[in-house]
């Protein structure tokens, strides 16, 4: 058996089913021989998180905002540029009446300027403000986005790994039932010879042996495409045969009140809390977009050395130096930014609307959840009854057919329902489990 680096206790299939290996065919050997891996809840929710592309985008897009937001700060900071040019000077051309008499003065062949300016943003209407806190909100809603992200992939990971719970139980019925039909077919093969019943029961055995090992064959095969698909989902070698922790299965889970579940989801539900965030954003929107039409007021500063004179074109070095205050007020935005502003005043109502629809959504959820959670409790409690009733059911059968009181149809039949009660009564425990982290999810707690 191969660890494959894994610090996980590995069994064979059949410690979680508890029974041995049944043969699929009379002389034909089971190839039932993958390396199997027990996985609890929560390494499937850990290797899932650690391996789901979806995260991997959302956790790039919290590093994008994450830089959005230093970028946004970083507009406090003063405009710095420093300048150099050199070039040659051309002869120039003086006319002293006119255009005749032209003289050609004495140049300098050479120009060179060098220049420092500087300016420092002191009031901009509120728009870097804004823009700061529009990265700071964007960054958060990415990280809400990735936590809604995170809990709908640990949850359809755990309905994959619900599905191994049932095709378990179904493989260790089946198996079961297998090795009680073989040696019945025995028993009735032995009658048959004793002239006690008639060839008819032979092949109805036969026939039922037949079906029961197809269905075993499809319940493995099943059972091989789920482990392959939460492989790939985990991160793991594809081959694994995974296990499910059967003690999760006999977790208590009680219900608390729906009005607590119901307030709490709208506390703290990731997808609340992202068009929350969203509807703060578009609020911010509007302010950004009104401080377009506020003045800006800069401080700016430079200094200039140049040659030759400009005025003069003296071969001489001039030094310059200025600073000030700029100040611009944008008339154009009185009209302009008009329309823009009642567009984000719009996006707001959007957003607050889509706020109110996701509660909507939330309850619906929520009750759904909640009920089903309920009736799967209810379930298990009723099935538990069925299934001592099918098991004496099934003896009392079995025991009448072998004392020729019943037909081997009843007896058939009494197994059909003893079998399905089991796979119910499993299917009933798998829902328990699976509500519960559905309401867990509705509440923000997965």
């Amino acid at each position: 058996m191969c660890w494959k680096g894994f610090s996980w206790l590995v069994f064979g299939w059949l410690a979680c089913a508890g029974s041995q290996a049944a043969t699929v065919g009379e002389g034909e050997e089971n190839a039932w021989t993958a390396d199997s891996l027990l996985l609890t809840v929560d390494e499937l929710f850990r290797l899932g998180e650690t391996n789901s592309l979806k995260l991997q985008a959302d956790l790039l897009d919290e590093a994008m905002a994450y830089e959005r937001g230093k970028t946004a700060r970083a507009s406090r900071l003063p405009d710095l540029q420093i300048g150099l040019r050199g070039g040659v000077v051309g002869q120039p051309i003086v006319f002293q009446r006119g255009l005749s008499d032209a003289t050609y003065p004495d140049t300098p062949d050479w120009s060179q300027n060098y220049a420092v300016d500087f300016t420092q943003p002191l009031y901009e209407g509120g728009k870097i403000r804004y823009a700061v806190r529009k990265a700071d909100l964007q960054a958060h809603a990415a990280s809400l986005q990735t936590a809604n992200d995170r809990a709908d992939v640990k949850l359809g990971l755990l309905e994959q790994y619900m599905n191994l719970f049932s095709l378990y139980k179904q493989r260790e019925v089946l198996t079961r039932n297998i090795e009680e039909s073989e040696r019945r077919l025995k028993d009735i093969r032995q009658m048959k010879k004793e002239g006690l019943i008639t060839n008819n029961d032979v092949l109805r055995s036969e026939m039922q042996l037949t079906n029961d090992r197809l269905s075993l064959t499809e319940t493995e095969n099943s059972l091989i495409l789920v482990s392959q698909q939460l492989d790939i989902l985990l991160g793991i070698d594809e081959d694994w045969l995974l296990l499910p922790d059967t003690s999760l299965l006999h977790r208590a889970v009680a219900l608390q009140p729906y009005d607590d579940y119901v307030r709490e989801a709208y506390q703290n539900d990731p997808a609340m809390r992202l068009l929350r965030k969203q509807t703060e954003i578009a609020r911010n929107e509007v302010r950004l977009t009104k401080a377009e039409t506020l003045p800006s007021v800069s401080l700016y500063a430079s200094n200039t050395l140049a040659r030759p004179v400009s005025r003069t074109m003296a071969d001489m070095y001039n030094n310059a130096w200025n600073i000030g205050l700029s100040v611009s007020y944008p008339l154009s935005s009185l009209y302009k930014n008009r329309h823009k502003v009642k567009e984000s005043k719009l996006a707001v109502q959007v957003t607050q609307n889509a706020e109110e629809q996701k509660k909507q959504q939330v309850r619906v959820t929520v009750r759904t959840a909640f009920l089903r959670h309920r009736e799967a409790l209810e379930q298990v409690e009723a099935l538990k009854l069925s299934v001592r009733q099918a098991e004496e059911n099934y003896r009392i059968m079995q025991n009448r057919y072998l004392n020729q009181l019943a037909i081997l149809t009843d007896l058939l039949d009494a197994n059909t329902v003893r079998l399905n009660a089991e796979l119910q009564l499993t299917s009933a425990r798998t829902q328990v489990i699976y509500t519960y982290y559905q309401l867990e999810r509705a509440c923000g707690r997965l």
